[in-house]
């Protein structure tokens, strides 16, 4: 089927006819919901659970959404690439998490925080492949205008800074009523989710269920080279990240920032700065040379954690919260467009998202979180901006190393391909 220059005069590969900015304010509703269920509670729950004191729970809870990646990619990878249309896995998925949402609270205390981690396990097994999915359906409704999917993943960014923004503002960053806010959102999206575009699923081959439910043909893809070499160190460089996301709210907290929500949303804001700027940058530089930069960043975040204090060195705290645009455009977004370009000639996009999604939020963070997990268990039980100081410095000289592999081991294929 052809795919209009203009997005709003001519049918969409696999999606209804639809004018160019409808279509790009409905994919944007979806990406700001779909962040802003995660925001409201993700940024702040560590600081949140060592506040109800269940800290040592933390390194655990954050290691329920990379399981849940793989769990969920594996289970539903088959459902979202053959039997079953994206936007109908949102509507069930979202309905059924924004239930667990609402009950969840509850079970935030020290009587009940082993229970809280297997309830957290349960939700974030429905909500991990919506993120895959949501990508799936933007792409796949852009057809060949990747370009523009950054604009329309910056509203799932301002989902994000919204969240956070609002969590800050109502005194709940240390709170459980965080997932209460979040569950409102999510069914809300569940149900608007009926709207969505009817992306067409892969195309079904004669193949063994069993390699359906595998994503045998997206693994496939790893025998490209560069390929590999992407996925080995996005692998990698989400180790360190989920050191972020699992203990940024309470070394905020102890430099004395009161408003942990609203500060840890500046990177988000920023991120939405760099988040239009992709689409030049991508066709200007290619995958490479915005990889790399990610990566070098996210070494200087941690760097920057690493001397910021409460003191005269607030300012390193503010700046390694605010280099989150690079670290995450930089990376994730033009890693999710690169395993687009790799992944629609082989007909294999959304198990191809899906992967990357395993592999990031999946394997990489769970690692991560554990490794994480053991560094905060050698803090004492009140820790100190120098003993945060002196955590901080193992990922960044982790995600130093993957950045120089990365620049030594990995070529850009696909530029070569299309200037022959």
């Amino acid at each position: 089927m052809a795919v209009a220059d203009d997005l709003g005069t001519a049918p969409l590969r696999g999606v209804d006819t639809a004018t160019g900015g409808l279509l790009t304010a409905r994919l944007s509703a979806l990406m700001f919901m779909q962040f802003f269920v995660w925001g409201a509670w993700n940024v702040t729950l560590g600081l949140a659970m060592q506040t109800v004191g269940i800290g040592n729970l933390i390194g655990n809870a954050f290691s329920v959404g990379p399981i849940a990646s793989i769990v969920g990619s594996f289970l539903l990878g088959m459902a979202a690439a053959r039997y079953v249309s994206p936007k109908m896995l949102m509507v069930i998925l979202h309905l059924v998490g924004g239930a667990i949402l609402f009950v969840l609270p509850s079970f935030v205390t020290p009587e009940r925080g082993a229970s809280f981690v297997w309830l957290l396990l349960g939700y974030m097994i429905l909500y991990m492949p919506t993120v895959g999915l949501a990508n799936t359906i933007a792409l796949k409704s852009f057809g060949d205008r990747t370009d523009n999917f950054p604009f329309v993943r910056a509203f799932g960014t301002l989902g994000w800074i919204t969240a956070g923004l609002i969590i800050g503002w109502a005194g709940l960053s240390a709170s459980p009523q965080i997932f209460r806010v979040a569950a409102v959102v999510s069914i809300a999206l569940g149900l608007y989710s009926f709207t969505l575009p009817n992306v067409a699923s892969d195309a079904p081959r004669d193949e063994s269920v069993l390699r359906q439910v595998l994503c045998v043909e997206a693994f496939g893809l790893l025998r490209q080279r560069s390929f590999l070499i992407f996925m080995t160190c996005a692998t990698l460089i989400s180790i360190p990240l989920a050191m972020y996301y699992a203990y940024a709210s309470p070394y905020v907290g102890a430099t004395g920032i009161t408003n942990v929500g609203g500060t840890l949303a500046i990177g988000q804001m920023s991120e939405l700065v760099f988040m239009f700027s992709m689409p030049w940058l991508y066709r200007r530089f290619g995958v490479k040379p915005l990889l790399l930069v990610g990566m070098i960043a996210w070494a200087a975040r941690y760097a920057l954690f690493a001397i910021g204090d409460g003191g005269s060195s607030l300012w390193a705290v503010y700046l390694g919260v605010a280099l989150h645009g690079v670290c995450y455009d930089f990376f994730f977004v033009a890693g999710a467009i690169y395993t687009g370009t790799i992944a629609t000639p082989k007909g294999v996009n959304a198990q191809a998202q899906g992967m990357l999604t395993l592999f990031t939020y999946g394997v990489g963070m769970l690692l991560g979180s554990q490794i994480g997990a053991m560094l905060y268990a050698q803090l004492p039980a009140a820790p100190t901006i120098a003993d945060w100081q002196q955590m901080w410095w193992y990922p960044a000289i982790a995600a130093a190393v993957i950045a120089l592999l990365f620049q030594i081991l990995f070529r850009d294929d696909t530029r070569r391909e299309i200037a022959a």
